[in-house]
Protein backbone atom coordinates (compact mmCIF):
# COMPACT_ATOMS: atom_id res chain seq x y z
CA UNK A 1 0.00 0.00 0.00
CA UNK A 2 1.19 3.30 -0.47
CA UNK A 3 0.13 5.91 2.14
CA UNK A 4 0.36 9.82 1.14
CA UNK A 5 0.12 11.95 4.20
CA UNK A 6 -1.20 15.59 4.10
CA UNK A 7 -0.33 16.99 0.48
CA UNK A 8 -2.45 19.67 1.08
CA UNK A 9 -2.94 22.99 -1.11
CA UNK A 10 -2.07 25.45 1.46
CA UNK A 11 0.35 23.30 3.34
CA UNK A 12 2.92 22.60 0.00
CA UNK A 13 3.76 26.00 -1.06
CA UNK A 14 5.90 26.29 2.61
CA UNK A 15 7.60 22.98 2.23
CA UNK A 16 11.39 23.29 1.42
CA UNK A 17 11.34 21.85 -2.42
CA UNK A 18 7.71 21.30 -2.47
CA UNK A 19 8.16 20.86 -6.35
CA UNK A 20 10.27 18.27 -5.90
CA UNK A 21 8.42 16.87 -3.06
CA UNK A 22 5.22 17.11 -5.33
CA UNK A 23 6.79 15.53 -8.72
CA UNK A 24 7.84 12.36 -6.62
CA UNK A 25 4.10 11.97 -4.42
CA UNK A 26 2.88 12.15 -8.74
CA UNK A 27 4.84 9.47 -9.65
CA UNK A 28 4.29 7.44 -6.48
CA UNK A 29 0.65 7.64 -6.95
CA UNK A 30 0.64 6.84 -10.95
CA UNK A 31 3.01 4.53 -10.52
CA UNK A 32 0.71 2.56 -7.76
CA UNK A 33 -2.14 2.99 -9.79
CA UNK A 34 -0.35 1.69 -12.82
CA UNK A 35 0.70 -1.45 -10.78
CA UNK A 36 -2.52 -2.50 -8.82
CA UNK A 37 -1.06 -0.79 -5.61
CA UNK A 38 -3.72 0.18 -2.92
CA UNK A 39 -3.26 4.11 -2.55
CA UNK A 40 -4.91 5.49 0.67
CA UNK A 41 -4.04 9.47 1.73
CA UNK A 42 -4.70 11.68 4.38
CA UNK A 43 -5.84 15.47 4.97
CA UNK A 44 -4.97 17.15 8.09
CA UNK A 45 -7.44 19.55 8.91
CA UNK A 46 -8.70 20.36 5.32
CA UNK A 47 -11.05 23.44 6.18
CA UNK A 48 -7.40 25.29 7.46
CA UNK A 49 -5.10 23.48 5.25
CA UNK A 50 -6.84 22.85 2.35
CA UNK A 51 -8.06 19.99 0.17
CA UNK A 52 -5.34 17.33 -1.74
CA UNK A 53 -3.29 19.52 -4.37
CA UNK A 54 -5.26 18.91 -7.35
CA UNK A 55 -5.06 16.15 -9.30
CA UNK A 56 -2.59 14.17 -7.28
CA UNK A 57 -5.36 11.56 -6.45
CA UNK A 58 -8.40 9.91 -8.51
CA UNK A 59 -11.70 9.24 -7.29
CA UNK A 60 -11.43 5.49 -6.51
CA UNK A 61 -8.37 6.50 -4.15
CA UNK A 62 -9.42 6.62 -0.89
CA UNK A 63 -8.52 10.18 1.12
CA UNK A 64 -9.68 10.32 4.56
CA UNK A 65 -10.26 13.67 7.10
CA UNK A 66 -8.21 13.74 10.19
CA UNK A 67 -7.48 15.98 13.13
CA UNK A 68 -4.31 14.07 14.44
CA UNK A 69 -1.13 13.99 13.93
CA UNK A 70 -1.13 10.33 14.11
CA UNK A 71 -2.98 9.14 11.72
CA UNK A 72 -3.76 5.81 13.59
CA UNK A 73 -5.66 7.34 16.48
CA UNK A 74 -8.28 8.15 13.39
CA UNK A 75 -10.84 4.81 13.90
CA UNK A 76 -11.37 5.73 9.73
CA UNK A 77 -7.62 5.47 9.02
CA UNK A 78 -6.70 2.23 11.09
CA UNK A 79 -10.11 0.47 9.15
CA UNK A 80 -8.66 1.05 5.80
CA UNK A 81 -5.11 -0.20 6.26
CA UNK A 82 -4.72 -4.09 5.11
CA UNK A 83 -4.23 -6.39 8.18
CA UNK A 84 -0.73 -6.04 9.35
CA UNK A 85 1.85 -8.93 7.25
CA UNK A 86 -0.02 -8.00 4.18
CA UNK A 87 2.98 -6.12 2.64
CA UNK A 88 4.51 -2.80 3.37
CA UNK A 89 3.16 0.42 4.17
CA UNK A 90 4.98 2.85 1.93
CA UNK A 91 5.13 6.12 3.08
CA UNK A 92 5.42 9.87 1.24
CA UNK A 93 3.81 13.55 2.38
CA UNK A 94 4.41 15.91 4.81
CA UNK A 95 5.30 17.22 6.97
CA UNK A 96 8.04 14.91 7.31
CA UNK A 97 8.83 15.93 11.77
CA UNK A 98 5.38 15.90 12.26
CA UNK A 99 2.70 14.10 10.46
CA UNK A 100 4.34 11.84 8.72
CA UNK A 101 6.89 10.83 11.70
CA UNK A 102 3.64 10.60 14.22
CA UNK A 103 2.06 8.24 11.83
CA UNK A 104 5.26 6.09 10.65
CA UNK A 105 5.39 5.24 14.47
CA UNK A 106 1.63 4.80 15.32
CA UNK A 107 2.25 2.19 12.10
CA UNK A 108 4.96 0.58 13.43
CA UNK A 109 3.28 0.16 17.22
CA UNK A 110 0.77 -1.77 15.34
CA UNK A 111 3.21 -4.15 13.86
CA UNK A 112 3.21 -2.61 10.01
CA UNK A 113 6.43 -2.70 8.40
CA UNK A 114 6.72 0.80 6.96
CA UNK A 115 9.17 2.18 3.93
CA UNK A 116 9.26 6.08 4.21
CA UNK A 117 10.21 7.28 0.96
CA UNK A 118 13.18 9.61 1.95
CA UNK A 119 12.69 11.91 -1.39
CA UNK A 120 8.83 11.82 -1.26
CA UNK A 121 8.76 13.58 2.37
CA UNK A 122 9.03 17.23 2.97
CA UNK A 123 9.31 19.84 5.85
CA UNK A 124 9.19 23.64 5.96
CA UNK A 125 12.68 23.46 7.79
CA UNK A 126 15.54 21.29 6.21
CA UNK A 127 16.76 20.48 9.95
CA UNK A 128 13.47 18.80 10.96
CA UNK A 129 13.00 16.53 8.07
CA UNK A 130 16.08 15.23 8.64
CA UNK A 131 15.75 14.44 12.54
CA UNK A 132 12.77 12.90 11.43
CA UNK A 133 14.49 10.65 8.88
CA UNK A 134 17.36 9.43 11.62
CA UNK A 135 14.16 9.25 13.70
CA UNK A 136 11.73 6.68 11.48
CA UNK A 137 14.88 4.51 11.24
CA UNK A 138 15.99 4.31 14.69
CA UNK A 139 12.52 3.16 15.45
CA UNK A 140 12.40 0.58 12.81
CA UNK A 141 10.94 2.49 9.38
CA UNK A 142 13.01 1.53 6.82
CA UNK A 143 14.34 4.32 4.30
CA UNK A 144 13.91 4.12 0.04
CA UNK A 145 13.16 6.52 -2.65
CA UNK A 146 10.99 7.28 -5.54
CA UNK A 147 12.78 5.21 -7.77
CA UNK A 148 12.94 2.20 -5.60
CA UNK A 149 9.57 2.50 -4.49
CA UNK A 150 8.52 1.74 -8.01
CA UNK A 151 11.03 -0.45 -9.34
CA UNK A 152 10.14 -2.64 -6.25
CA UNK A 153 6.48 -2.53 -7.43
CA UNK A 154 7.56 -3.58 -10.94
CA UNK A 155 9.94 -6.17 -10.00
CA UNK A 156 10.87 -6.80 -13.78
CA UNK A 157 11.87 -4.79 -16.71
CA UNK A 158 8.86 -7.80 -18.11
CA UNK A 159 6.01 -6.70 -16.99
CA UNK A 160 4.25 -4.71 -19.91
CA UNK A 161 3.41 -1.73 -17.20
CA UNK A 162 7.41 -0.85 -17.44
CA UNK A 163 7.92 1.35 -20.17
CA UNK A 164 5.02 3.56 -19.00
CA UNK A 165 6.30 3.49 -14.63
CA UNK A 166 9.89 4.17 -16.50
CA UNK A 167 8.24 7.48 -18.03
CA UNK A 168 7.12 7.96 -14.21
CA UNK A 169 10.47 8.49 -13.05
CA UNK A 170 12.62 10.03 -15.74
Amino acid sequence: MLLVIDMQQRLLPHIDAGETLSRHCHALVRAAGLLGVPVLATEQNPRGLGASVEGLFVPNQRVIEKHTFDATLNDAFVAALPSPGDGVIVVAGAEAHVCVLLTTLGLLRLDYRVELVADAIGSRDPANRAIALTRAAQEGARLTTTETAIFNWLGTCRRPEFREALGLIK
